[in-house]
């Protein structure tokens, strides 16, 4: 008789028979914590009902359905999937806040996008990386007299609670400290649920999506990435609009530079492509970086039926929408 965790599995196979098996172990680990204590765990029965256990063990199993034939026996690679994230067609007016570096940021500047968002009857926050700077996790030399940790994540939940719409929230690389700082400082605490930031800043019972793994986030056919994704760490340059061009070639938004700016151009076929980058909603003038073309914005998109879409990227000064 299959245990529990076996059985689960094989209907896991059953529903999804051409499924990736790493993609199964993670939806089997993640929706059954108190049966596996693994991805691994989950993994390895996949494996067994799909024949990966090596011959001797495939005339072993009795339920033989799923096994996946392979012309060598070659060991099972571990796949690592990146797929975009696409926001629901429901998120059509969507305001894009970025790099607001909490508990860096800058109020008025927030204030500013927060009403244009309200004006232009915004329904959906897309909050597109850097909106925590986790500064006390940072790998540089750190003031002891900053906010500690505890105190940065209840600025977080603070700020989280005042967008009253559907907010969906991807990770930037300030973000992406959290896990650096856990795998090198604490590795025995990776995998635990109660230090996942989703877990940590409750988006569960505010209802935030995370979006994480650097994926490329889609509104309509509109593809918007913070820029930390490119394996290049350069994402400014002179125009961050055509930096981002250069490496999408498609029309695009991007956030990270802290600077608004548009680059326009048509291809050979005569269509024509646009990329934004978007202003951030921090402090101008942090410690790091005390001289820069930094400036405060955000940006506003509506979605039509056909995914077509339309992009104000504003500038805010002193407060002030421009």
């Amino acid at each position: 008789m299959r245990t529990i965790s076996g059985k689960l599995a094989y209907e896991a196979l059953e529903k999804f028979p051409g499924a990736a098996l790493n993609t199964l172990a993670k939806m089997l680990y993640r929706d059954n914590p108190e049966v596996y204590n693994s991805k691994e765990h989950a993994r390895d029965l996949l494996r067994h009902y799909t024949g990966r256990h090596g011959k001797a063990n495939r005339k072993t199993i009795k339920l033989n359905k799923h096994i996946r034939p392979m012309k060598y026996d070659l060991p099972e690679p571990e796949i690592q999937e990146y797929l975009p994230y696409s926001l629901p067609k429901s998120a059509n007016r969507i305001l894009v806040l970025s790099d607001t570096h909490i508990p860096y940021h800058d109020n008025e500047a927030i204030t500013a996008a927060l009403d244009y968002g309200k004006e232009h009857n915004m329904n959906t926050i897309l909050l597109n990386g850097d909106i925590a700077d986790f500064y006390s996790l940072s790998r540089f030399v750190k003031d002891p007299r900053a906010r500690d940790l505890s105190q940065e994540l209840e600025d977080l939940k603070k700020f989280l609670d005042v967008l009253k719409v559907k907010v969906y929230f991807k990770l930037g690389n300030h973000e992406e400290r959290l896990e650096k700082y856990l795998k090198i400082k604490a590795p025995e605490l990776l995998g635990l649920t109660e230090f996942e930031i989703q877990n940590l800043l409750g988006f569960g019972a505010r209802g935030i999506e995370l979006i994480d793994g650097k994926r490329i986030v889609m509104a309509g056919k509109l593809p918007i990435v913070h820029g930390h994704e490119f394996w290049s760490r350069s994402t400014g340059g002179v125009n961050p609009a055509r930096t981002l061009f250069l490496k999408a070639t498609k029309s695009a938004l991007v956030a990270h530079s802290h600077r608004t700016a548009i680059h326009t151009e048509a291809n050979i076929m005569g269509k024509m492509m646009t990329c934004w980058s978007v202003g951030c909603l921090c402090q101008l003038h942090p410690e790091y970086a005390r001289i820069n073309k930094w400036n405060h914005g955000a940006a506003f998109i509506e979605i039509d039926k056909e995914g077509g879409f339309k992009v104000d990227n504003f500038r805010i000064n002193e407060g002030k929408v421009l």
